[in-house]
């Protein structure tokens, strides 16, 4: 009788043990909703800058992670025919102290309108610059571009932001 007290806690413990194991006690994902908020952040436009920093027109940093703003950067590049674009417009950069999910991101407006981020290292080399200059916290200003989305077997090739400050390396 003890023999097989003994091995129905063992069946129930070595079950017990495979259930965690595969993922027992899990927190429930998160609804929906939840997850439609986390992506729609957008960080509020900024206020008029406090400087314009200038790389002498070579635009050489690209913003990051405009796909999610694709359809206001194909809207600020303008009518542009089946050539691709290279509109000419101003950024304003700003640090986005409120954002959830990143460490000081940097924000880049256009025409009040956001298009995308600065890369990690880019945004650590602006947030450098804002300290050397004495002017932390405040937005700054830069040329930009937006290039590309030439037709291209049909389709329209994807649009990129650059702008006119010294890139990081």
């Amino acid at each position: 009788m003890i023999d097989a007290l003994l091995l129905a806690a063992m069946a129930l413990s070595l079950a017990a043990m495979a259930w965690l194991l595969k993922g027992g006690f899990r927190p429930p994902a998160p609804p929906p909703s939840a997850l439609k908020d986390m992506r729609a952040y957008t960080p509020p436009a900024p206020p008029a800058p406090g400087a314009h920093w200038s790389d002498g027109g070579r635009l050489q940093t690209e913003v990051v992670a405009e796909s999610r703003y694709a359809d206001t950067v194909r809207e600020l590049a303008g009518e542009h025919g089946d050539d691709g674009a290279d509109t000419r417009l101003q950024a304003v950069l700003m640090v986005d102290q409120a954002n959830p999910y990143d460490d000081k991101p940097v924000a880049v407006f256009i025409s009040g309108r956001m298009v995308g981020y600065l890369a990690a290292k880019d945004a650590q080399a602006f947030r450098q610059q804002q300290v050397r200059q004495d002017i932390v916290g405040q937005a700054v200003s830069c040329d930009a571009a937006i290039r590309g989305g030439k037709l291209w077997n049909g389709k329209r090739l994807t649009y990129a932001v650059w702008l006119d400050i010294e890139p990081q390396r």
